[in-house]
Protein backbone atom coordinates (compact mmCIF):
# COMPACT_ATOMS: atom_id res chain seq x y z
CA UNK A 1 0.00 0.00 0.00
CA UNK A 2 2.44 2.50 -1.21
CA UNK A 3 -0.07 5.22 -2.01
CA UNK A 4 -1.25 5.67 1.65
CA UNK A 5 0.46 8.30 3.79
CA UNK A 6 2.78 7.19 6.55
CA UNK A 7 1.03 7.57 9.89
CA UNK A 8 4.17 7.00 11.90
CA UNK A 9 7.16 9.27 11.81
CA UNK A 10 10.49 7.60 11.14
CA UNK A 11 12.02 8.96 14.36
CA UNK A 12 10.21 9.81 17.56
CA UNK A 13 9.83 13.52 18.23
CA UNK A 14 11.98 14.88 20.98
CA UNK A 15 9.92 15.94 23.94
CA UNK A 16 10.89 19.12 25.71
CA UNK A 17 12.55 18.56 29.03
CA UNK A 18 10.33 19.21 32.04
CA UNK A 19 11.13 22.35 33.99
CA UNK A 20 13.16 21.92 37.14
CA UNK A 21 10.85 21.15 39.98
CA UNK A 22 11.56 22.48 43.41
CA UNK A 23 11.38 20.05 46.29
CA UNK A 24 8.03 20.11 48.08
CA UNK A 25 7.85 22.44 51.02
CA UNK A 26 7.90 20.94 54.48
CA UNK A 27 4.37 20.10 55.68
CA UNK A 28 2.87 22.72 57.91
CA UNK A 29 2.03 21.75 61.46
CA UNK A 30 -1.59 21.70 62.45
CA UNK A 31 -2.30 24.32 65.12
CA UNK A 32 -2.74 22.94 68.61
CA UNK A 33 -6.15 24.54 69.07
CA UNK A 34 -7.39 22.77 65.92
CA UNK A 35 -6.11 19.41 67.19
CA UNK A 36 -7.92 19.95 70.48
CA UNK A 37 -11.12 21.02 68.73
CA UNK A 38 -10.95 17.91 66.53
CA UNK A 39 -10.51 15.70 69.59
CA UNK A 40 -13.36 17.41 71.42
CA UNK A 41 -15.77 17.01 68.50
CA UNK A 42 -14.80 13.36 67.93
CA UNK A 43 -15.24 12.51 71.61
CA UNK A 44 -18.60 14.30 71.91
CA UNK A 45 -19.98 12.68 68.73
CA UNK A 46 -18.85 9.21 69.80
CA UNK A 47 -20.28 9.62 73.29
CA UNK A 48 -23.59 10.86 71.91
CA UNK A 49 -23.80 8.10 69.29
CA UNK A 50 -22.83 5.49 71.87
CA UNK A 51 -25.48 6.68 74.29
CA UNK A 52 -28.12 6.54 71.57
CA UNK A 53 -27.09 3.01 70.57
CA UNK A 54 -27.13 1.82 74.19
CA UNK A 55 -30.56 3.22 75.01
CA UNK A 56 -32.51 3.13 71.73
CA UNK A 57 -33.03 -0.65 71.41
CA UNK A 58 -34.80 -0.73 74.77
CA UNK A 59 -37.24 2.15 74.08
CA UNK A 60 -40.70 1.95 72.54
CA UNK A 61 -39.34 3.68 69.40
CA UNK A 62 -37.55 0.45 68.55
CA UNK A 63 -40.78 -1.57 68.90
CA UNK A 64 -43.06 0.84 67.02
CA UNK A 65 -40.90 1.14 63.92
CA UNK A 66 -43.10 1.42 60.82
CA UNK A 67 -40.25 0.45 58.53
CA UNK A 68 -40.01 -2.94 60.17
CA UNK A 69 -43.77 -3.50 59.98
CA UNK A 70 -43.50 -3.96 56.21
CA UNK A 71 -41.13 -6.93 56.55
CA UNK A 72 -42.33 -9.27 59.32
CA UNK A 73 -39.29 -11.55 59.25
CA UNK A 74 -36.94 -8.59 59.67
CA UNK A 75 -39.19 -7.25 62.39
CA UNK A 76 -38.90 -10.53 64.29
CA UNK A 77 -35.11 -10.37 64.05
CA UNK A 78 -34.91 -6.70 65.12
CA UNK A 79 -37.12 -7.26 68.16
CA UNK A 80 -35.08 -10.18 69.48
CA UNK A 81 -32.98 -9.69 72.57
CA UNK A 82 -29.82 -10.76 70.79
CA UNK A 83 -30.09 -7.95 68.25
CA UNK A 84 -30.87 -5.41 70.96
CA UNK A 85 -27.88 -6.61 72.94
CA UNK A 86 -25.57 -6.40 69.92
CA UNK A 87 -26.67 -2.84 69.16
CA UNK A 88 -26.23 -1.87 72.81
CA UNK A 89 -22.81 -3.51 72.77
CA UNK A 90 -21.81 -1.39 69.78
CA UNK A 91 -22.94 1.65 71.74
CA UNK A 92 -20.78 0.65 74.69
CA UNK A 93 -17.86 0.12 72.32
CA UNK A 94 -18.35 3.65 70.95
CA UNK A 95 -18.38 5.09 74.47
CA UNK A 96 -15.24 3.14 75.36
CA UNK A 97 -13.41 4.40 72.25
CA UNK A 98 -14.41 7.99 73.04
CA UNK A 99 -13.12 7.73 76.61
CA UNK A 100 -9.93 6.03 75.43
CA UNK A 101 -9.29 8.80 72.89
CA UNK A 102 -9.90 11.48 75.51
CA UNK A 103 -7.59 9.89 78.08
CA UNK A 104 -4.76 8.98 75.71
CA UNK A 105 -4.59 12.26 73.80
CA UNK A 106 -1.03 13.22 72.95
CA UNK A 107 -0.27 16.74 71.79
CA UNK A 108 3.08 15.77 70.34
Amino acid sequence: MAHQPNLFTPQPPTAPLPPRMEPPAAPRRIPRWLQRLDLFIRVIVRLYLGLILVVLPWLHLWDDNHLLAAVPSLSHLALSGITRGLVSGLGLLNIWIAIHDALHYNEG
